[in-house]
């Protein structure tokens, strides 16, 4: 007659099989398991053991790691796998973005980056206690650059800026009149503005124009993780199919923003997902940005903010801090 196993003796299998199995496990493996009970990263993070560091913008205090707004909104740029925007809203449920705010705000993350269409479910965790500042893209046209920063605004964003891809678009087009013209608005209504862009070219021409934003949002990262860039991916970020890069020849924007004395936001630093916070956080600081935008779901944010806290901790750059 076969022995009986026993739930205890079961357990302590399970345990050493799961033990093992994390040696020969990925980054991502570990943090399913750790969320089935295994918990792999050996001791949980003291949200208060090292405060987060913060810089400024034009008199608004703004943590070194803003919580970027695709994850919740569901903007995966995930390259050929369809179905992971959908996957992205169904697991971001109202809750679960308000457990995340929740989160970030305990790892001293005070401000996030969204999509207007994030404000309702903002405006909800302030109504619930919630004190994370909302950073605002804004989407102007040309027969009308106020609408979209007054229901920013008035919605109540601390900080408006010309979403990215609106950016580039608008630069290509020789629209720097309307750019400037947004920039002011928002500045007008009494907030910082800022200008978006995944093409350095946008900076480059604000600059040269005299458009005077508060601050920029321009992307940094690598162009060694997997899925980079080929050399036979010619066109534009913008206009790119595979959607697999957002700065091209990043040691050209690396270069050039040493030369301009504003904040600097850096955003896609991970290549949405495709490199480990510990590489492109530290590429992002190191390489002069004042600030990293990073989406983060949330049972990211205490390791993501760990490593951006330890990184600044022993920080060396060239480009000063101008924020």
């Amino acid at each position: 007659m076969k022995a009986k196993m026993g739930r205890r003796r079961f357990l302590q299998g399970t345990a050493t099989a799961a033990s093992g199995l994390v040696a020969g496990i990925g980054f991502e493996e570990q943090i399913l398991l750790s969320h089935l009970g295994h918990n792999t990263a050996g001791q949980e993070v003291n949200p208060l053991a090292m405060p987060m560091p913060k810089g400024n913008i034009k008199g608004v205090e703004v943590s070194r790691v803003i919580c970027g707004g695709n994850l919740i909104g569901g903007w995966a740029h995930s390259r050929d796998l369809m179905y992971v925007s959908r996957l992205f809203k169904a697991y971001n449920t109202d809750e679960k973005i308000l457990e995340t705010l929740r989160l970030c705000q305990e790892y001293g993350v005070n401000s996030i980056l969204t999509n207007p269409v994030s404000g309702d479910i903002i405006n909800r965790f302030w109504k619930e206690g919630g004190k994370i500042q909302w950073i605002s893209e804004v989407h102007p046209r040309m027969d009308d650059h106020k609408t979209g920063v007054d229901s920013a605004v008035d919605n109540g964003a601390s900080l408006a800026y010309i979403q990215g891809a609106v950016g580039d678009r608008l630069v290509a087009d020789g629209q720097m009149e309307l750019i400037a013209n947004t920039v002011q608005y928002i500045q007008e209504k009494g907030v910082p503005g800022g200008v978006g862009a995944h093409s350095l070219d946008v900076i480059i021409a604000c600059e040269e124009a005299g458009v005077n934003p508060d601050f920029y949002v321009k992307t940094l990262h690598a162009e060694d993780y997997w899925s980079a860039r080929r050399s036979d991916q010619t066109e534009e970020v913008i206009r790119n199919p595979h959607d697999n890069f957002w700065c091209v020849r990043p040691e050209k924007t690396i270069a050039y923003m040493k030369t301009v004395e504003r904040p600097w936001i850096a955003f896609k630093v991970l290549a949405a997902g495709a490199i480990h916070p510990r590489v492109g956080f530290r590429y992002a600081f190191e390489n002069g940005a004042d600030f990293i935008c990073v989406g983060m779901f949330d049972f990211q944010v205490a390791e993501d903010t760990d490593v951006a806290i330890n990184i600044l901790a022993g920080l060396e750059r060239e480009r000063p801090w101008h924020a």
